[in-house]
């Protein structure tokens, strides 16, 4: 396996994100907001924090895993 293999191993689509910020967005934890869209599947959800955000990834990452074991 050559390294860049093996790179885009620890980089699966599955778990691709962006992430925009509104225009006023000050990058601290008091006010950040904006969409995220998951790469893969289109979901996508708003944000007014940084906990808000994380659950977002986190609610749609676990559900590709429950997804993916269910079609073994």
């Amino acid at each position: 396996m050559t390294q860049d293999t093996r790179r885009l191993a620890w980089l699966p689509p599955e778990r691709a994100f962006v992430v925009q910020f509104y225009a006023d967005t000050m990058l601290d934890t008091a006010h950040m907001a904006g969409r995220v869209e998951h790469v893969i599947s289109g979901q996508v959800g708003h944000f007014h924090s940084l906990t808000t955000l994380l659950s977002f990834i986190t609610r749609v990452l676990v559900e590709g895993e429950m997804v993916g074991e269910a079609e073994v």
